[in-house]
């Protein structure tokens, strides 16, 4: 996928809805895995084989308080297991969406700044 002005508008179109509903499945995960949407979410093509999500207010109650202790180390390894545990749901939403096989799955979280991500990697198209 580019963004490229040669790409017809069509194909930008569609690129930015199933952007838009990856967004979407990203944020209905994390519902689903902490008992809250994150306050936004937004992802990007990287390349043509790659997909980033990002993700902004994601940090449960608990979660905020364990970071003003500065329990950061804790709260990640925390975070790590649930969003790991929920990788099947994290990649089946990108595969249905997308059409494509997920060949790698990488999450992260910055607890101070409470900004997670999830990037994709597909199986060429």
């Amino acid at each position: 996928m580019s963004t490229d002005q040669t790409v017809p508008v069509l194909e930008r179109e569609a690129e930015r809805a199933q952007l838009a509903a990856i967004s979407s499945a990203m944020m209905r995960v994390y519902a689903e895995q902490f008992g809250r949407e994150p306050a936004r979410a937004h992802s990007h093509y990287v390349g043509v084989d790659a997909i980033a999500c990002f993700l902004r207010g994601t940090l449960t109650r608990a979660e905020r308080r364990l970071s003003t202790l500065d329990e950061h180390q804790r709260l990640r390894d925390m975070r790590m297991l649930f969003q790991y545990s929920a990788e099947d749901e994290f990649r089946s939403a990108v595969e249905d969406i997308t059409g494509r096989i997920v060949i790698s799955f990488i999450s992260g979280i910055d607890t101070k700044s409470d900004v997670a991500s999830e990037i994709f990697i597909l199986e060429s198209a």
